[in-house]
C-alpha cells in the first residue's frame, strides 16, 4: 500500500537552456548597448533621434520582459496508469463547452467537440457535459438533440475499438478498412458508424437551410418566437446517464444551457455564461473539477481528463495548484502560418518558461479547473476553507450569503458541499431543474460578487486572462504541459479580417486590465503573485501598447527619406555595427527557434510579417476602442470569431492556396497599414528621382543606406498589402481604404517635407 502511494502522478523537470540563454542575454546587452550609445549622443541630434531611442527603449524592455520568462524552462510528465492504484474512486468532471452564433459558429462543430467529450476515457458515471448556448438557436439545440442520439452508438464504438480520435469529423477522414479484414466485426461496426454520421451531418445541413430547423412543438416550443437578445432562461435535461440502460450505460450527461438575456441587462459576454453553467452545474452535478472549451475545440487525446487528473490529484497539488491548462492547437491550420496566429513558438518557449515560474495564464479553453478555487478560495485555506468562507460554519448572516453568492438557497447548499468537498449531488438532474433555471436569470447577479470576487471575473474581453490573474494574485499556481499529441484541437481563423478582428479583441482585453485595478504590479505588491509572472503578464498586456512604437519605427525610415535626415548612425561610424549585428542576430534567433520545432523558413517570415501588420494594425485600434471607452465616448464590442470547418482547398489561377492569400475588407482595421505602405513607397520614390526636398553642400544626401534598407525592409513586411493593391475582390484592398490611406499619406509626406 505505501508503495502504491509513493506512485508519482507527475514530475517536473528542468530542461537545458545553456544556448538559449547566452542567445537571449547577448541580444539583450546589445540592446542596452545602442540605448546607451544613443542617449550619449542624443544632444548632437534632433527630434527625430529622441523618437528612436524612446521605441528602442520600448523594446529593450519587451525584450527583457521575454528573457524573464523563458529563462527556467521546465518539462511535465504525466502518469495515468498510476490513478488506478492511487485512487478506488476517480472524481467527477463536469465540462463546459460554449457557443454563442450559430452562423460564425457552425453547429456540426458544436456537436463534434460534445461528441470527443462525451466519448473521452473515463468513468462516463463521472462526467456531465453543459452546453452554453448564447445564441439562443433552435438549431444548435435540434443538432445536439440529433447528436446525442448517435452518441449511444459513437462513445460505445470508440471504446470497444480503442478509437483515438474521437471527434467523428477529423476520425472518417482516414478510411482504416484496408488494414483490415472485409469481414471483421471492427469493418462491420466502422461501415454502421460512417453511415450514421453521413446521416446526421445530412440531417445538420438540411435543417440549416430551414427558416425553422425542426416543427417547434414539445421540446422544442421553448423556442418558438425567440429574439436572440431577448429571451428566458432555457435549460434542457438532454441525456442523464443511466446504469443498466443499454446505450445510456457509457454516455455522460447533457444538459443544454441557453441563459436569460435582457436589453437592458449586461450580460458579460463568455464570463457571464461561464458563470451560469458554474452555478448550473453546481446545482445538478457539482463536480470538484471543470473543463472548458470553445465549441471548436475538440478533445484529441482520449485520456486528457486522467492526464489532468495526475496533475490535480496529487498531494501538492491540493494546496498549490488551481488550474491545468492545455495549449491551444488547431487542426486547420495552413501550411507555414501565414496568418501568425498558430502561436506554436510561443508556446513552445514561452509555455515552458511559465511552468518553471508560477504557471502559465488561463487560455480559455482546454483547462480544467477546481470549482472550489472558482468559488474564491484561497490556497492558505485549501484544507480548510470554513476559514474563508464563514458560509460553511455558519457565522454569515442571510444577506452576506446572498451577496455573495445570489439569493438562491439550494444553490449556496451546494456551495457549502463543493467547498468542503462533499458530493452533495441530487438523486436525479430533473430535481434541480426548477432552481437552475432561477440561477440563469439576468438578473440573478445583481447584489452579489459574482464576477468580481467569484466565478469568472467581469471587465475586460479576454475575461480568461483576467480570472487566471485573478486566482495567480491569490498565490494559485498553474501548470501546463505541452504533450507530443495535442489534448485538444481547435479552428484557427483564416483570412485577414477575422484573423485581425480576433488580435483586435485580445489587444483590446488585455489593455483593459492593464489600465485597470488588476495590474499584474499591483497584484505583486498587494496580493501574491510572483515578480516573474508579474513581468509575463507584463509582457501580453502591453501587446496594444507596443502599437504605439511600432507604428513610429517603421515609419522612422520613410520620414527620413522624405526629409532628408536619419536615424541611424553613419556608415562611416563604428556605432553602426550595433543596430546591424542586432538585426542579423534577432532574426537567426527567431528562425533558430522555428527550424528547431521542424517549422519551416518561410513559417518563421510569415510570423515575423505578421508581427509587423497585426501591431501596427489590430493593436492600434484596441488601443483606441479602450481609450475611447475611458473617455466616455463608446464602450467597447464582443466581437465572436468566424470560424471554418476545413481550410479551403480552392486553388487560383497561378496554383496558390486561396486559404494562405491575404483577404480584406472595408474595415478601418486595414487604413494603418495601407498608409504606412505607401509612404515608404512615395519615400523611396521620391529617393529615385532625386527630389530630396533637402540638401546639403554638393548634392549630398544626409540620408543613408541604413534608412534605405530600413524602407525596404517595411515594405517586405507589408508585401500582402502590396498585392492587395493591385489585387480585386476579397484579395484586393477596398478602393475607399485606398482614398483614405492616400490622404493620410499625403498628410505625413507634406508634414515632413514642412519640418
Amino acid at each position: 500500500m505505501a508503495n502504491e502511494i509513493s506512485l508519482p502522478l507527475y514530475l517536473k523537470t528542468a530542461r537545458r537552456n545553456t544556448i538559449q540563454r547566452a542567445f537571449d542575454v547577448t541580444l539583450l546587452f546589445l540592446l542596452v548597448s545602442l540605448l546607451v550609445y544613443r542617449l550619449l549622443s542624443l544632444k548632437n541630434h534632433g527630434y527625430v533621434w529622441l523618437i528612436a531611442f524612446l521605441c528602442e527603449s520600448w523594446f529593450t524592455f519587451t525584450w527583457s520582459l521575454i528573457v524573464s520568462t523563458k529563462w527556467n524552462p521546465v518539462e511535465i510528465q504525466t502518469y495515468p496508469e498510476n490513478l488506478e492504484r492511487r485512487f478506488a474512486e476517480l472524481p467527477a468532471v463536469d465540462m463546459f463547452v460554449t457557443t454563442a452564433d450559430p452562423e460564425r459558429e457552425p453547429p456540426i462543430m458544436t456537436v463534434n467537440t460534445v461528441l470527443s467529450l462525451l466519448a473521452v476515457d473515463y468513468p462516463a458515471d463521472k462526467l456531465a457535459c453543459y452546453v452554453s448556448d448564447d445564441g439562443c438557436s433552435a438549431l444548435t439545440f435540434h443538432s445536439l438533440v440529433e447528436a446525442l442520439r448517435f452518441a449511444k452508438l459513437w462513445v460505445p464504438f470508440c471504446k470497444k475499438h480503442n478509437i483515438q480520435v474521437r471527434a467523428p469529423f477529423r476520425y472518417f477522414l482516414e478510411d482504416p478498412m484496408s488494414t483490415c479484414p472485409a469481414n471483421s466485426e471492427f469493418n462491420q461496426d466502422w461501415k454502421k458508424i460512417k453511415a450514421e454520421y453521413e446521416q446526421l451531418c445530412l440531417k445538420i445541413k438540411e435543417a440549416g437551410r430551414e427558416s425553422a430547423p425542426c416543427d417547434l412543438t414539445g421540446d422544442f416550443a421553448v423556442f418558438a418566437n425567440i429574439e436572440t437578445g431577448n429571451h428566458p432562461t432555457i435549460v434542457k435535461i438532454m441525456g442523464e446517464h443511466k446504469h443498466g440502460t443499454e446505450g445510456d450505460e457509457e454516455v455522460p450527461h447533457l444538459v443544454y444551457v441557453s441563459r436569460e438575456k435582457r436589453p437592458k441587462y449586461p450580460h458579460h459576454f463568455k464570463a457571464g455564461a461561464m458563470n451560469v453553467l458554474s452555478r448550473v452545474s453546481g446545482l445538478m452535478t457539482n463536480a470538484p473539477f471543470i473543463l472548458n472549451v470553445d465549441c471548436d475545440m475538440f478533445a484529441n487525446d482520449p485520456q486528457v481528463v486522467l492526464r489532468a487528473m495526475c496533475q490535480l490529484l496529487d498531494r501538492e497539488s491540493e494546496t498549490n495548484v488551481a488550474y491545468v491548462q492545455y495549449p491551444q492547437c488547431f487542426y486547420n491550420g495552413l501550411k507555414d502560418d501565414p496568418y501568425g496566429n498558430q502561436m506554436v513558438v510561443l508556446t513552445e518557449y514561452l509555455g515552458h518558461g511559465l511552468a518553471g515560474l508560477q504557471g502559465p495564464s488561463y487560455f480559455g479553453t482546454g483547462c480544467f479547473h477546481r470549482r472550489k478555487v472558482i468559488y474564491g478560495v484561497w490556497p492558505d485555506h485549501a484544507n480548510d476553507p470554513a476559514r474563508h468562507h464563514a458560509l460553511i460554519n455558519g457565522k454569515s448572516s442571510e444577506y452576506e450569503l446572498m451577496k455573495n453568492f445570489g439569493k438562491s438557497r439550494e444553490f449556496m447548499e451546494s456551495t457549502t458541499h463543493a467547498l468542503r468537498g462533499e458530493k452533495g449531488i441530487r438523486p436525479k438532474l430533473s430535481d434541480s431543474l426548477e432552481v437552475a433555471l432561477q440561477v440563469a436569470d439576468c438578473d440573478y447577479e445583481f447584489g452579489s460578487t459574482w464576477g468580481s470576487k467569484f466565478g469568472w471575473i467581469y471587465g475586460s474581453m479576454t475575461e480568461d486572462v483576467l480570472t487566471g490573474l485573478t486566482i495567480q494574485r491569490k498565490g494559485w499556481k498553474s501548470t501546463l504541459r505541452i504533450p507530443d499529441t495535442p489534448a485538444f484541437l481547435g479552428c484557427a481563423p483564416t483570412g485577414g479580417p477575422t484573423a485581425m478582428t480576433q488580435q483586435k479583441r485580445w489587444a483590446t482585453g488585455l489593455f483593459e486590465i492593464l489600465v485597470s485595478k488588476s495590474n499584474p504590479i499591483f497584484a505583486t505588491f498587494t496580493g501574491n503573485l510572483q515578480f516573474r509572472t508579474s513581468l509575463f503578464y507584463m509582457y501580453i498586456l502591453s501587446w496594444g501598447l507596443s502599437s504605439i512604437p511600432e507604428l513610429c519605427y517603421a515609419a522612422l525610415p520613410a520620414y527620413c527619406i522624405i526629409a532628408d535626415s536619419h536615424f541611424l548612425p553613419k556608415v562611416h561610424d563604428p556605432a553602426m555595427l550595433i543596430p546591424v549585428i542586432i538585426f542579423v542576430t534577432y532574426n537567426m534567433l527567431t528562425l533558430r527557434e522555428y527550424l528547431k520545432l521542424g517549422l519551416s523558413a518561410q513559417a518563421w517570415w510569415n510570423n515575423m510579417r505578421m508581427g509587423r501588420i497585426t501591431a501596427t494594425s489590430a493593436y492600434l485600434f484596441g488601443v483606441l476602442s479602450v481609450v475611447l471607452k475611458i473617455l466616455g465616448l463608446s464602450d467597447t464590442v464582443f466581437e465572436v470569431t468566424q470560424k471554418d470547418d476545413e481550410a479551403s482547398d480552392d486553388k487560383d489561377d497561378d496554383g496558390m492556396n486561396d486559404a494562405t492569400k491575404f483577404t480584406f475588407d472595408e474595415s478601418p482595421i486595414f487604413v494603418p497599414g495601407t498608409t504606412l505602405l505607401l509612404v515608404h513607397l512615395t519615400a523611396l520614390l521620391t529617393l529615385c528621382l532625386r527630389l530630396p526636398p533637402s540638401v546639403d553642400d554638393g548634392n549630398v544626401l544626409r540620408v543613408g543606406p541604413g534608412e534605405i534598407f530600413c524602407s525596404l525592409w517595411v515594405v517586405l513586411c507589408f508585401q500582402p498589402f502590396m498585392k492587395g493593391l493591385f489585387r480585386r475582390g476579397k484579395f484586393g484592398i477596398p478602393s475607399s481604404t485606398i482614398f483614405k490611406s492616400t490622404c493620410l499619406a499625403l498628410v505625413f509626406v507634406c508634414m515632413g517635407l514642412r519640418i
